[in-house]
């Protein structure tokens, strides 16, 4: 072939990579907007959806915060906000305003959640205020300081993901913050508990369910063992790509395992 008649996503089809819709949603932690519209033009066909993460978009100056989700939409990628500052809004009774301010600022979803506060207002209630404001709503599941989910804890989350889908939660996350070690469903090690993590898949199924996996060991453990279709989020900016290598077998580590790997092309090399 002459030089300049491949592209990447041409050789990709030929060495046998399946093309993956997004599935991984980074998090912009208070990224300069420079920045974010870098990974952006590098990444954003790769995000399913760009995390605003913590109460960070509120202190930051609020131009910056609508360049960015500006910036975001222009590559065709929707935001979210992160639950911290939903869990305020609610505690402090101004969840009215803070769906206003959302919707203003041109967001397409709030994560709603009750990591470090309790939500006594009905999944049916939050979720129509939401959508009143045309917003889409996702859900986490699991506290923050509460460690690795047990049995009864797990139970109780599925019964409440339940409520939070009947009544219109596009997405439900399980909780790992940003160590991924004794939280949710990773223990002190950061080592996976894979049967529980398949409760969730099993209950929900894979276009539902997103895991944070917020280091390398977290993102490819979920990798290995839900394969490519697995919903990954709190995934930083700078590691997105490497997540995006793992997913389609072109790590390393990835590509001896037939779930992951390309697959096998009959073309010979002369």
């Amino acid at each position: 072939m002459l030089a300049g008649h491949l592209s990447t996503a041409d050789y990709l089809h030929r060495i046998g990579v399946a093309q993956l819709a997004p599935r991984t949603s980074p998090f912009d932690p208070g990224y300069d907007p420079t920045t974010l519209e870098g990974h952006l033009e590098q990444s954003g066909h790769l995000m399913s959806i760009l995390k605003l993460s913590m109460a960070c978009w509120l202190v930051a100056d609020e131009r910056s915060t609508r360049r960015k989700i500006l910036a975001a939409k222009s590559h065709g990628v929707a935001v979210v906000t992160g639950g911290g500052p939903f869990e305020i809004a609610v505690a402090q009774g101004e969840l009215p305003s803070y769906f206003a301010l959302c919707a203003d600022l041109g967001v397409t979803r709030v994560e709603c959640g009750e990591g470090f506060t309790e939500l006594d207002i009905p999944a049916e209630d939050v979720v129509a205020m939401a959508h009143a404001n045309g917003l889409e709503v996702q859900f986490e599941l699991g506290k923050k300081h509460d460690g690795k989910f047990t049995a009864s804890v797990v139970d109780s989350l599925l019964d409440r993901g339940r409520e939070w889908v009947e009544a219109g939660a596009v997405e439900l996350v399980v909780e790992a913050r940003e160590s991924g070690r004794a939280i949710g469903v990773f223990d002190g090690e950061g080592n996976l508990d894979t049967s529980t993590a398949e409760l969730f898949v099993e209950a929900f199924g894979a276009d539902i369910v997103v895991f944070e996996a917020p280091t390398k060991d977290t993102q490819f453990a979920l990798l290995d063992a839900f394969g490519p279709d697995v919903r990954l989020s709190n995934v930083r900016l700078e590691e997105l790509l490497r997540v995006e290598i793992y997913r389609r077998g072109l790590h390393s580590d990835a590509f001896g395992q037939q779930h992951l790997a390309p697959k096998r092309t009959e073309r010979s090399w002369r």
